[in-house]
């Protein structure tokens, strides 16, 4: 055992106070043994009977009254010392367990209390709910209004947690946009739980205002529960934390209940982005290209670059597997920026009528520098700006339109051109085209795929056609899948499209190939083939 200096103060200072104590006492006695007789000696004096008090007794007297009077001070003293003591300790206990910007619970203090709140359930022979919320897009609310609208955010997002919540839960903000809600409920009243996480979702998915701006949020919840006082806190947080990511890859802005079924699908996740961390420096992530084509003429203009991962381990694995894996991650920035440099320096060699189209993710429009990344791509491969054409979806322009119009306008200054992609699955499809200086727009495959037999696809396809026409916009339609759907296209007057009806994306070699055959480019050669990599199962070696 040791002591520590708070301890050595506190022992130190309780000497002080026996000794303090012991002299007031001994103070008191003596005024009670001497008081008596001096004071009588001097009314005796004041009225003219006998001499005045022993002068000894007399200073003995005063400083009775004196060291009465110091322990009387020291006692008050001391009293406040204690309350100042006990009203700091208080603070120091509750700025150790409290997160200072919510008033909410700490992720160390839920750990204790919310092991404490499944044993006390179990033992009433009741289950425990643990809700963990994540704000959906609170880093787009950090990068465009700043940090003080951010704390802003958290503050009226635990005001409105807080006031949906009974009394009874508890309420614990675990760091960034993540809090946490536990609550005790009878096992038959599961529906209850339900019912108060949809309620909360709800409260979370109204605007807030920050310096007279609407800021929009919204909310992803998981649920775990705890049936026996066995389960460990760190157990649901984990599990209610996969819940909730389960909740955001099916649309976000509501609550699902964890499953074990799930676990597997961390693992396989967690196995995807170790993939493409350790893949992108390996090269394993390529361009594929497919064909874009004049559809009157069948004449061949251009190719947009898809992204494949050839890996060596697990074969050949679609982009649907491991693109949502790297946005999440935020690696899809740097790794698009490596395939479409391979991009750029394959198509080098096409001829100059070739377009190359890539297309951007909504995270690299929200990087203030991307245009000249872009640009330097374009001036280290030497690939000519003119040649290229960027393809931005509608989705990706609602968050912070200034910044968008800044990066495409520096890539037009460039020479390069613009494609609205995705086309009429927006919310403000016009708007958009009227400001960004797009040269062309995408017609989405889901309205091309339904012309057939559908008279209201066939009438939205004709109008974006005539908008383009109207605009000087030429049109291209995606998801052209047999020849009945390229002859209504053409009819309708679309000049371009793509589609497997016209070609599916193929590798750099068969790409080459085909504009080889065609006089656009010199042969090359042909690796060979992967097997590609089922979507539904986890990534197994190839033999």
């Amino acid at each position: 055992m040791y002591s520590t200096p708070k301890s050595l103060d506190r022992s130190e200072g309780a000497k002080r106070d026996i000794i303090t104590g012991g002299i007031v006492v001994a103070a008191i006695l003596l005024f009670i043994g001497t008081g008596g007789n001096v004071m009588q000696a001097v009314v005796r004096a004041l009225i003219g009977i006998g001499g005045g008090p022993d002068r000894v007794l007399a200073t003995a007297l005063v400083l009775n009254i004196a060291l009465i009077l110091f322990g009387w001070r020291r006692y008050n003293d001391l009293n406040r010392e204690i309350r100042e003591r006990t009203e700091a300790e208080q603070r120091a206990r509750y700025l150790a367990d409290t997160d200072p910007l919510t008033g909410f619970l700490n992720r160390r203090a839920l750990l204790v209390s919310g092991q404490r709140m499944i044993a006390e359930a179990a033992a009433d022979k009741r289950d425990v709910a643990l809700f963990l919320l994540d704000l959906d897009h609170f880093k787009t609310v950090n990068d465009i209004h700043g940090h003080a609208a951010g704390d802003r955010v958290l503050q009226v997002a635990a005001e409105r947690i807080a006031a949906v919540l009974p009394p009874s839960a508890t309420k614990a903000r675990l760091g960034g946009d993540e809090f946490v809600a536990m609550i005790a409920f009878d096992p038959a009243a599961r529906s209850d739980i339900d019912a108060l996480a949809a309620e909360l979702v709800a409260a979370l998915d109204n605007k807030i205002m920050h310096d007279a701006q609407p800021i929009r949020i919204g909310a992803s919840l998981g649920i775990a529960l705890a049936s026996d006082a066995s389960v460990s806190m760190e157990t649901m947080v984990r599990q209610a934390d996969i819940a909730m990511y389960h909740g955001k890859d099916e649309g976000r802005n509501r609550h699902v209940w964890f499953e074990q079924g799930m676990e597997m699908a961390v693992q396989v996740r967690n196995q995807i982005e170790t993939g493409i961390r350790d893949g992108m420096p390996r090269g394993e992530f390529v361009p594929h290209f497919e064909p874009q084509v004049d559809i009157a003429s069948g004449r061949l203009v251009g190719f947009e670059m898809l992204m494949r991962w050839e890996s060596p381990e697990y074969g050949l694995i679609p982009p649907e597997r491991f693109i949502p894996v790297a946005e999440e991650s935020g690696l899809i920035g740097e790794l698009s920026l490596r395939v479409i440099r391979d991009a750029m320096e394959i198509a080098k060699r096409w001829d100059p009528s070739i377009i190359l189209a890539v297309n951007i993710a909504p995270q690299q429009l929200k990087d203030p520098w991307f245009s000249q990344k872009l640009t330097k791509l374009l001036v280290e491969t030497g690939f000519p700006a003119a040649q290229l054409e960027v393809e931005i979806t509608e989705s990706s322009l609602f968050e912070n339109l200034p910044l968008v119009r800044s990066i495409v306008t520096s890539l037009k200054n460039q020479g390069v051109s613009l494609s609205l992609d995705d086309f009429g699955t927006g919310y403000s499809s016009l708007s958009h085209l009227r400001a960004l200086p797009f040269d062309r727009i995408k017609i989405d495959r889901s309205f091309v795929a339904a012309m057939r037999g559908s008279p209201d696809a066939q009438a939205i396809v004709l109008a974006i056609v005539r908008l383009g026409e109207s605009l000087a916009m030429p049109i291209t339609a995606e998801g052209v899948e047999d020849e009945a759907t390229a002859i209504e296209l053409t009819r309708l007057g679309c000049a371009k499209g793509q589609g497997w009806y016209f070609g599916r994306a193929a590798s750099a070699a068969d790409t080459d190939r085909l504009l080889a055959d065609r006089g656009l480019l010199r042969g090359v050669g042909v690796p060979s083939a992967r097997p590609v990599a089922d979507e539904k199962e986890p990534l197994r070696k190839t033999a």
